[in-house]
């Protein structure tokens, strides 16, 4: 297993592209299943998720081909077309590790009436259900079975006829996933309290661009007005708002000064007000968001929430950082229960964070110091490789598996900007 090398110390300087977004990307990808005309995704990251859900789609009998595929570029082009299916069964050797394979079942069901879906799997961050995903298609007529580690889902006969949802509690991948069953639905389906992070405008954006008609997009009430047929189109990827988010994180904590290319501060205000509560400076540029050290970083108090508020993909980073800052900081995780894994590989490199329940304690420290750790989830091994940029001496992160699902060659684009970073094999 490969391994990140990290020397600390060195400020990042420079420019940052921001690669397209693996959580909306993961999202447009199943839309191809909607249609048998062409569908091309431009700005894909290059990550293993985008892989591997690539041979899930050729699992159903989906043709995929990329252009432009060298390999000095970041981002690639693909073309999917579902021309002819020749399957709605996605398996549990291709499920297993990726937790946005339930996306296909919304799809698969509106497109071929049934679709057999096993159940997910993903980072070990909590418990992650997807009883609104079925809930929420069964609203719109659909009948649901579960058995033998997968979830069966059939509509009427001439297809789904629509109807309506509240969503209990937001939730982003039940609100995608039914929407994509949604849009070819026989009548109207209206959704409550729907998620409306910028990943969810990607994907209606995506949709109305294939002929969908979408009510109250950006808003958590969506009417969506079923289709025939959708049509094939071309579509660029929004910018990771994730990836840009930790970049800043690193710039600031190490002295930096960094322009995030492509970045869009309107879709990541709740993270751009937590790093200038922190005392960093933000601004916006013609191409993209430049972030500064800005002098001491200050303890703030962070609660995650979803979509306007600050996301749980954040707070590792964020904490990581926060190490750095002068006094006390408080996190408290909201959304996933076991979102704190990283905080023990943390403290062996020098950092004070306590935890209590779901709430983290980050006390600033003077430095931190090298030293092997291992990654337990995707936003996790970030935050390590973050701590590792200002850290003393020599750290090795290890179970890179995590950080590959959702940073497009990560140690490039530190280089890029002067960090002291290489992979290399294990030994």
């Amino acid at each position: 297993m490969d391994k990140i090398i990290v020397r600390g110390g060195n400020p990042l300087k420079g420019q940052i592209p921001i690669s397209g977004a693996k959580n909306s990307a993961l999202t447009l990808l199943p839309c191809a299943l909607l249609t048998d005309e062409p569908l091309t995704l431009r700005n894909l990251p290059r990550l293993a998720d985008i892989d591997g859900f690539q041979h899930l789609m050729n699992q159903f009998g989906v043709s995929t081909s990329i252009a432009g595929a060298r390999p000095e570029d970041f981002g690639r082009v693909m073309t999917l077309q579902a021309t002819r299916m020749t399957s709605n069964v996605a398996p549990y050797d291709l499920v297993r590790k990726m937790r946005a394979s339930i996306l296909v079942l919304g799809p698969l069901l509106a497109r071929m009436g049934e679709a057999k879906v096993s159940l997910p799997g993903g980072c070990a961050i909590g418990n992650r259900p997807i009883d609104l995903h079925l809930k929420a298609i069964e609203a719109l007529g659909a009948e649901i079975e579960m058995g033998g580690g997968y979830v069966k889902a059939t509509a009427p006969k001439g297809g789904l006829p629509g109807g309506s949802f509240t969503f209990p509690v937001v939730s982003v991948g039940a609100t995608e996933n039914v929407l994509m069953a949604a849009v070819l639905a026989k009548g109207t389906s209206t959704l409550h309290n729907a998620a409306r992070e910028p990943e969810i405008v990607d994907l209606c954006n995506l949709l109305v661009a294939m002929g969908a008609e979408i009510e109250g997009i950006g808003t958590s009430d969506l009417t969506i007005h079923g289709k025939d047929r959708l049509h094939g189109a071309t579509y660029r990827v929004m910018s990771d708002r994730i990836e840009a988010g930790s970049y800043a994180c690193a710039a600031a904590m190490t002295g930096g000064d960094v322009e995030l290319l492509g970045a869009k501060a309107n879709e990541m205000e709740a993270t751009i007000a937590a790093l200038r509560a922190s005392g960093v400076l933000v601004e916006e540029t013609k191409g993209g968001i430049r972030v500064a050290h800005n002098g001491p970083l200050k303890a703030i108090t962070l609660t995650t929430a979803p979509y306007p508020g600050f996301a749980t993909d954040m707070q590792a980073q964020f904490m990581a950082m926060l190490c750095m800052a002068e006094g006390s900081s408080v996190l408290t995780e909201t959304i996933f229960e076991n979102r704190f894994m990283h905080v023990p590989e943390l403290n062996r490199m020098g950092a004070n964070v306590e935890t209590k329940g779901r709430t983290a304690i980050v006390h600033g420290v003077k430095g931190l110091t090298g030293a092997p750790v291992m990654a337990t989830d995707l936003r996790a091994s970030m935050s390590l490789v973050m701590a590792g940029l200002v850290a003393k001496g020599e750290t090795e992160v290890s179970r890179l598996y995590h950080l590959d699902r959702g940073y497009e060659r990560l140690e490039e684009k530190l280089q890029l900007v002067g960090a002291d970073i290489e992979r290399v094999g294990a030994d």
